[in-house]
């Protein structure tokens, strides 16, 4: 069914600028400026974000084309109580002053500390739905139940020993594999979250992550070597190098890299990577072999500009995430654009601003993460299966509906008057009557 996921570039242009412009009619900036509004109270100044149209309602591509992604929910980080905060604190009594003592309220521990999103990267879901998001400025990772919002972090210095972590990865088995460039590693940890093992045979610069669980492959980025580096998923071994390393980001052969990103791994075997200084998308199979290649430099749909994460779907589609345009792609293995998110830079659900990471798991659910704001956004895809029994619907209900006026416009019609066409029989009734 790939033809129900297609949309001209124009189409796209012009729906985005639409979606864009209603979306910009709802907020308070275009809201009419004789009407004061009521002053604001502290608790709705320190709040999360709230919008003044409802977000769920957004999807892509636009109507009258059938949607085939909807935003559902955004994660900035740890609930806080806002109405605590913003409520105004007791004074410190003389003693605690004369003696330099923080009162209670404003003693903090930083285990419990509510911290939120900074520089989020890397994404991982495990098997229970829980997002992991490595936040490369905080130096933790958040994990988020996406239903309650509830978060746990991995903290640094309490959990594990962070330095620069990048990406991340879970396998079957509930095992976190995070990747730390400035400490040239891979660690493992266990499902209960903690640190079980490590990789650091031929590691320089580890940057995304992926795991085959069929073949039992763990793909690792290496962003400096320009290489992606295989290894044994359950011995840890290094298996084999894809690309050539040591020229400096400047090969751009077909099979090679400069300074490249992610890796996604579909469900045959096949890999993904974002060749990210050249613009491209390259795809190997399972043995590591190159099969084809795809993309091209520009500002417009359909091009990168340094794309950055990459995931696929199940039905194949391959999604990318455009750090400078702020555009999330969705290509086929042709290379053709069937759809995208974002419609120049800006925090409305649906914009990014340095998108960076992008994750999709079992349940259709696509995860991104983009460092300014310091967000994670939520999508939910709509698969070929679904597209084509909604068209299916669409398509039986018109028909429905025509039925149902052309039965009804039938009985609306007047009756017509007894037939005249027989003169002949007349006459015999008549003559019968006389007699």
């Amino acid at each position: 069914m790939p033809g129900l996921f297609v949309l001209s570039k124009r189409a796209c242009a012009a729906a985005a600028i639409l979606a864009l412009f209603g979306c910009a009619l709802a907020s308070p900036l275009f809201a009419g400026s004789k009407k004061k509004s009521a002053p604001a109270t502290p608790a709705e100044v320190a709040g999360p974000h709230k919008f003044s149209f409802d977000p769920t309602k957004l999807v892509w591509p636009s109507p009258p084309n059938a949607p085939r992604i909807h935003w559902v929910d955004y994660f900035a980080g740890a609930k806080i109580d806002y109405t605590q905060a913003a409520a105004a604190k007791p004074k410190a009594s003389w003693m605690d002053r004369l003696a330099g003592a923080k009162p209670d309220d404003e003693k903090v521990n930083l285990k419990d500390f509510p911290y939120q999103l900074i520089g989020p990267y890397g994404i991982a879901v495990d098997a229970k739905g829980k997002a992991y998001v490595a936040d490369q400025r905080v130096g933790a990772i958040f994990i988020f139940d996406t239903a309650t919002h509830d978060t746990e972090l991995i903290r640094n210095g309490y959990d594990a020993h962070f330095g620069w972590i990048n990406g991340l990865a879970v396998d079957d088995d509930g095992r976190l594999f995070v990747s730390d460039g400035k400490l040239h590693h891979v660690l493992i940890f266990n499902a209960k979250h903690q640190v079980d093992s490590q990789i650091t045979e031929g590691l320089n610069d580890p940057v995304g992550l992926a795991i085959d669980t069929t073949n039992r492959f763990l793909y690792v980025v290496d962003t400096q070597q320009d290489q992606v580096l295989v290894y044994d998923a359950d011995s840890l071994k290094l298996l084999r190098r894809m690309g050539t390393g040591g020229k400096n980001h400047f090969l751009t052969s077909p099979g090679d890299f400069a300074a490249p990103q992610d890796v996604a791994v579909d469900q045959d075997g096949n890999v993904y990577v974002t060749d990210t200084l050249n613009n491209r998308v390259e795809i190997f199979d399972a043995d590591g072999n190159f099969i084809s290649q795809f993309g091209k430099h520009g500002d417009g749909p359909g091009y990168f500009a340094r794309p950055k994460g990459i995931a696929v779907d199940c039905d194949g589609h391959i999604w990318v995430a455009d750090e400078m345009e702020d555009r999330l792609q969705v290509f086929n293995r042709d290379g053709q654009l069937l759809t995208y998110v974002g419609f120049g830079h800006g925090n409305l659900p649906g914009q990014f601003k340095a998108l960076v990471g992008v994750a999709i798991d079992k349940q259709n659910r696509v995860f991104t993460t983009e460092q300014y704001p310091g967000r994670l956004q939520e999508f939910r895809y709509v698969t070929d299966a679904e597209a084509a029994a909604e068209k299916q619907k669409r398509e039986d209900d018109l028909k429905a509906a025509a039925a149902q006026r052309q039965k009804a416009a039938m009985a609306a019609q007047p009756q017509a008057a007894p037939s005249r066409a027989n003169p002949d029989a007349s006459a015999v009734k008549d003559s019968s009557a006389q007699k």
